[in-house]
């Protein structure tokens, strides 16, 4: 017979004590650690106001959930974040009450201080090693023998450093910790090691802020005061139940998290094939993320798209309801069936990351992502139509200029996205971007239409006119690239170049040979479309404040300018006619641009 749910109000020390054969397990659809500095400073700044408030009640830290369906392991279903971060700390405090006991002074004076100093650790002992009483000296005197005791098993596959905790927690010092951690690539500093290292080193650096005897009472009170509602619970659906339901004081449960917990249970004989199919995507999802292209919710998002729009799920009769459910509500319960299927879900998936890995460094598609993160929407939607053998940079141009014109648009006009012009048109030409049996050629022209149909040239061309931000200067150089045969990209830390300077100390003298007599037509000019140009960040350090003669010149060695840029309009910009950029200069820019624009959106 099964065995029922079982709450128990528990001491941090009570609840992380194990016996040997014991461990912790954060399972296979958990997250990855994800607590940082900032939640364990709320972590210490907690267990400090309790410490100084004087309260005899116990602190509470919410409540954990634990699956003991498999024999002497307990499955984190909810609360692993905490679990993770107590260990880390208690590790931080073992090292810091060893460094206080090995330099406390032997005299009667100080006796009860060490006594309580030595009571602590031991006891921390025993929670990170599994320690009794009689291990404790030696592995005091050979620390090899806390090496290899399992504590935390991470079987996560969303978790890059599975050993962190491990490692940390087997150090014998704080160096022989820091050099034995997973370092990230191409991050420098702190950036460089895994939130487990950095909350580590977080804790271990305010520890040794205290006193010795500042010390002893917060390991007494974390330990002996501090309490979890551990929830055990012996079937493994029960408490995936609960995970869905219950989330306490830890960090809030990302919609992927839920899903994939649902995806898991659902995968039957094929639960390790599940598994690598999922690490697969959500490794693919963090490096898309690290460029900011794509996160895992984000792919989940794109398929609901895609899926709403292929099964007409928002016509209602003639209308188009633009209405959208949240990630969870629509996997978990609207369309829960499809959870049914975890193979044929994580094969839709993936084929969303792998479409966006392979078109991620196309210029178009960095371009159009420049102006608004709906566009990814559509532009998942439309490609979904293709195997990925058959994505080319032509097929994705195509789409990607009608989706640019629609927002460029949108940072022109006096409307938000969630306007019928927009919204409501991109979700009724949704559901035509997934139909493989409709041509681009229709979409193309179902755009044109519905923007000629809309807006007038001549107010579009007004706007542009009086355009201060930067966006535009991206389609510009695009579209001046592209009218010379030229080719088009651009780096991430591309700088928007100020032509004639928006400061620096020659600017009063720059802007009298301007023919500019006032501060505020000065600020109305100089951030015209026309002054600004696309520029490498090392030529615009080079020259930003320079005269316009300088930056054109095409024999200074000392420093960069023009001549060296690989963006189309600055180098075309040192065979201008003249030595002066003038007022007149930059309307005159302004007036071709905005004719350049307008002639693009509405073609």
């Amino acid at each position: 017979m099964a065995k029922n749910i079982e709450p128990t109000l528990k001491l941090i020390s009570r609840y992380l004590k194990l016996e040997k054969d014991e461990i912790f397990l954060i399972p296979e659809y958990q997250r990855s650690y994800s607590w940082t500095i900032n939640q364990c400073d709320k972590l210490w700044q907690d267990i400090e106001s309790f410490i100084n408030s004087d309260a005899n009640d116990p602190y509470f830290f919410g409540t954990i959930i634990v699956d003991c369906s498999i024999t002497n392991k307990f499955s984190l279903i909810d609360g692993q974040q905490r679990t993770t971060t107590f260990l880390i700390l208690l590790k931080a405090l073992l090292m810091r009450l060893n460094i206080a006991l090995k330099n406390i002074t032997d005299d009667e004076d100080s006796e009860r201080l060490k006594a309580g100093l030595k009571a602590n650790r031991n006891k921390i002992m025993s929670l990170l090693y599994k320690a009794e009483a009689e291990d404790i000296p030696a592995m005091l005197k050979n620390k090899e023998n806390t090496k290899g005791i399992l504590i935390l098993e991470n079987n996560s596959i969303n978790e890059l450093f599975p050993d962190e905790v491990s490692k940390i927690v087997e150090a014998d010092d704080f160096t022989e910790a820091e050099q034995g951690v997973h370092k990230i690539p191409r991050k420098q500093k702190d950036n460089k090691y895994t939130n487990h290292f950095r909350n580590f080193k977080f804790f271990f650096n305010k520890l040794f802020e205290k006193s010795d005897s500042q010390l002893n009472q917060f390991a007494k009170v974390f330990l002996e005061k501090c309490q979890v509602i551990e929830i055990r619970s012996w079937q493994i659906e029960q408490a995936i139940t609960m995970f869905n339901s219950l989330n306490s004081t830890g960090m809030p449960l990302a919609d992927a998290d839920i899903i994939s917990a649902q995806l898991y249970s659902n995968a039957g004989e094929n639960k390790q094939e599940f598994n690598e199919q999922w690490e697969r995507i959500n490794k693919l999802a963090s490096e898309l993320n690290e460029r900011k292209i794509a996160n895992i919710d984000a792919i989940l998002q794109q398929f609901m798209y895609i899926n709403r729009a292929t099964n007409l799920e928002y016509i209602k009769g003639t209308s188009v309801d633009v209405t959208t459910p949240g990630l969870r509500r629509y996997y978990t319960d609207l369309r829960k069936e499809l959870l049914n299927h975890p193979k044929t879900l994580c094969d839709n998936f993936e084929k969303i990351a792998k479409t966006w890995d392979l078109i991620k460094d196309y210029p178009t598609v960095k371009l159009l992502l420049k102006y608004n993160e709906n566009a990814k929407l559509y532009l998942a939607s439309y490609l979904y139509r293709f195997e990925l053998e058959e994505i080319s940079q032509n097929v994705v141009d195509e789409i990607c200029l009608c989706l640019l014109k629609i927002f460029v648009l949108l940072e022109l006009v006096d409307a938000g996205y969630s306007s019928s012009k927009f919204k409501t048109f991109l979700f009724s030409e949704n559901i035509k971007l997934v139909n493989k049996d409709i041509s681009i050629k229709t979409i193309k022209k179902d755009f044109k239409d519905h923007i000629n149909n809309n807006w007038e040239k001549g107010d579009i061309k007004k706007s542009i006119m009086g355009y201060d931000k930067n966006l535009l200067v991206y389609i510009n150089e695009y579209l001046y690239s592209k009218a010379k045969n030229k080719p088009f990209n651009f780096s991430d830390n591309v700088n928007i170049e100020h032509i004639m300077p928006a400061s620096g100390n020659n600017i009063s003298i720059i802007r009298q040979d301007a023919g500019i007599s006032t501060q505020e037509e000065f600020l109305s000019v100089v951030n015209q479309l026309g002054n600004k140009i696309l520029l490498e960040e090392k030529i615009n350090k080079s020259i930003s404040n320079e005269w316009f003669k300088t930056k054109k010149q095409k024999s200074i060695h000392s420093k960069s300018g023009y001549k060296d840029s690989k963006y189309t309009i600055a180098t075309s910009l040192t065979n201008y006619e003249k030595e002066t950029w003038t007022k007149e200069d930059i309307e005159k820019a302004t007036q071709k641009i905005s004719e350049r624009i307008v002639t693009f959106i509405f073609s």
